[in-house]
């Protein structure tokens, strides 16, 4: 049976009803940062949407961009990921699913535009 977790908030990360929490993850140093950026979607783009968050099939890696969230039925939302460095520090990036006492991590480095 597929859980069906509806979102109910998008602000800096996403929010599901349920309390748990989907962000990215980077260990920052000095002069770099490496994140998923949330700025440009909307609590209306998941309007009729719901997800099953119980394994990593909620989210394909689109290399170079960022990721996709898959619905149980209905269009995918993209995530666009960014990052920058000067070539010296590391371009890691977390795709992190957080709530109800667990934590799951996903390497999604490669999901990501670096400049630098």
């Amino acid at each position: 049976m597929k859980n069906k977790l509806k979102v109910i908030k998008v602000d800096g990360c996403i929010e599901f009803e349920d309390g748990i929490t989907l962000s990215s993850s980077h260990e920052q140093d000095c002069c770099e940062d490496h994140y998923l950026d949330f700025s440009d979607i909307q609590l209306s783009d998941f309007d009729g949407l719901e997800f099953d968050l119980s394994d990593n099939k909620f989210f394909k890696k689109v290399e170079g961009y960022g990721i996709e969230l898959i619905p149980i039925k209905g269009h995918p939302i993209r995530i666009p990921g960014y990052g920058y460095n000067n070539g010296y520090y590391s371009d890691e990036l977390t795709l992190v699913v957080d709530g109800g006492g667990l934590v799951s991590e996903y390497d999604i480095s490669d999901c990501q535009v670096v400049d630098g």
